[in-house]
């Protein structure tokens, strides 16, 4: 580990351990604007839909561009992190990411976009697994750690919260594009702020960085929720398209594995998955994601589309669910010291099944004390859930593998997001699409192309016209509430399989001091005259 004489003797000459506390508010940062990316975009879908003309697998690409690419570079950008320094490949990711944004929101067509969103997930690879990487090392001690975790979700719930506000206002006051814009003065603040004053750290440097391991890490992940991804979209099991890229990633997976068991300098140290704490928290993470991120796009269409909310209205419909999530942040470390990693992961899924259940009772008709009342259960639950989770994950790991620890739970995270929104879409998708293609009157073209989603059944039906345009209408709507109430008892089902997964965790928090050796600092040169000053106050190592 290493620590910059330029960072690392500014932030120390603040005094005390204020040091790390400042560190953590430019990692909050950091995180919000890759926060606000991953929900911006939802309430812009239906004005995206409209403009661009993407088709429903372009439309499905759109979206799960940025979550599926950033998963997939998360081992890699992590591990090169510890490696080369994370502070370096942060900024990078800064400056990709603004660069990419600005693509993005003058996009042309659904491709030109699609790639936009695939750079901004290479730069979100960057930035994701340094921020929590750092955090792990500049908070040593575990209950200080569980309230920087805590504050770092709550940001995460912050920017999650003022996503689809911010971008509902933007969608109806200016166009989609407008949405990505937004990234652009963050960037433009907090580069240089990052810059000048982020101390520079690094994990273990012994032996050579295993860049054919990475890639093909990266290779196979990608592979993996590709395949899942031609599943959401109505593909069978048995197309060469979808099983091809199935079978090809976990192989790769498989060799992966296999090569880092054998180094001995490996990327990711799979020793780690052997500790049931860490392995569990993985399987949490995953699962957590993988019941809800589908199911948010979902609810946005079913709020847009069948309430009739426009996108600003939609935006604070979901406030509820985020302030939750930020309460749930906030007071995450004294609920995970006062009941354990076990109790409040397990807890935290069983709450938020019973709020996913609570949702089947909406209907086509607006009760908005009901959902919301859902939505703040959903939105507390959930987040205590993903706290237990991460910082029973981040606890197990030794602080020179934070790195690869750190693009772990992330690539949980994404790659359960990316999964949920494809496996949770096929359950949609199946539900939703018979009534509608075996509606009599109705041409079979026009019947098909109704299927493929409720808005696309819209504007059909407004092209037919008369009594067959008002009959697809109808069925859709009916069609597509059958098909959310499905979708949230799957959710709700894979929530309680979570529920057990947390029985593997710790019954109670361990002691705050790390079980890790702590690593011992360089020497920094002091002016003379001045004696050296703990690098974040109590004699914790501060990068």
């Amino acid at each position: 580990m290493s620590v910059t004489t330029t960072a690392g003797a500014r932030l120390r000459a603040a005094g005390g351990g204020a040091n790390r506390w400042v560190v953590l508010v430019v990692l909050c940062v950091s995180l919000l604007f890759v926060a606000l990316d991953a929900t911006v975009l939802h309430v812009a879908v239906p004005a995206v839909t409209e403009d661009l003309r993407p088709s429903g697998v372009e439309l499905l690409w759109v979206v799960d561009a940025y979550p599926l690419i950033c998963a997939s570079l998360l081992i890699l950008f992590g591990t090169l992190g510890d490696r080369v320094g994370r502070r370096r490949v942060l900024l990078i990711g800064y400056g990709l990411f603004g660069a990419a944004s600005a693509v993005a929101a003058f996009a042309p067509t659904p491709e030109v976009l699609i790639g936009a969103r695939a750079l901004l997930g290479v730069g979100g690879a960057m930035i994701m697994p340094a921020t929590l990487s750092i955090l792990r090392d500049v908070f040593p001690d575990r209950r200080e750690r569980a309230m920087a975790i805590g504050i770092w979700t709550a940001v995460a719930a912050i920017g999650a919260a003022t996503g689809p506000v911010l971008g509902g206002f933007l969608v109806e006051h200016f166009w989609w594009g407008s949405v990505f814009l937004i990234n652009i003065p963050l960037m433009a603040l907090i580069l240089p702020v990052g810059r000048w004053l982020l101390p520079e750290s690094r994990g273990s440097a012994d032996g050579p960085w295993d860049v054919l391991g990475a890639l093909t890490a990266a290779a196979g992940v990608l592979g993996v929720v590709l395949g899942v991804k031609r599943l959401g979209a109505g593909d069978r099991v048995l197309d060469a398209g979808t099983l091809g890229p199935l079978l090809v990633g976990a192989a790769l997976l498989a060799v992966f594995v296999r090569r880092q068991r054998r180094r001995e300098h490996p990327l990711i140290d799979m020793q780690m998955f052997t500790r049931a704490a860490f392995s569990s928290s993985v399987g949490c993470i995953i699962l957590a994601m993988l019941a809800l991120v589908g199911l948010e796009l979902i609810a946005v269409q079913y709020l847009q589309l069948v309430l009739g909310l426009s996108p600003l209205e939609t935006g604070l419909r979901l406030l509820p669910l985020t302030f939750a999530a930020m309460a749930a942040g906030a007071t995450g470390s004294y609920t995970l010291h006062r009941v354990g990693p076990r109790r409040m992961v397990g807890w935290g899924f069983v709450l938020t099944a019973a709020s996913v259940l609570l949702l089947t009772v909406m209907g086509q008709h607006d009760r908005p004390w009901l959902l919301t009342a859902a939505f703040v259960l959903l939105g507390f639950g959930l987040q205590t859930t993903l706290f237990g989770a991460y910082e029973s994950m981040l606890s197990e790991a030794p602080a020179h593998q934070a790195g690869g620890a750190a693009a772990i739970g992330e690539t949980s995270y994404q790659l359960g997001a990316g999964m949920g929104i494809a496996l949770l879409g096929s359950v949609m998708n199946a539900a939703y699409a018979p009534a509608v293609t075996a509606l009599s009157g109705v041409p079979d073209r026009a019947s098909a192309a109704a299927a493929h989603s409720l808005g696309e059944a819209y504007q059909v039906a407004d092209t037919l016209g008369g009594p067959a345009g008002h009959a697809l209408r109808n069925t859709a709507r009916h069609s597509f509430v059958h098909g959310l109430h499905v979708t949230l008892l799957v959710s709700a089902g894979l929530l309680l399989v979570g529920a057990l997964a947390a029985l593997k965790l710790p019954r109670m928090m361990e002691s705050a001091v790390d079980k890790c050796p702590r690593q011992r600092l360089p020497e920094v040169s002091i002016p003379a005259g001045r004696e050296p000053a703990e690098a974040a106050g109590s004699g914790r190592a501060a990068h």
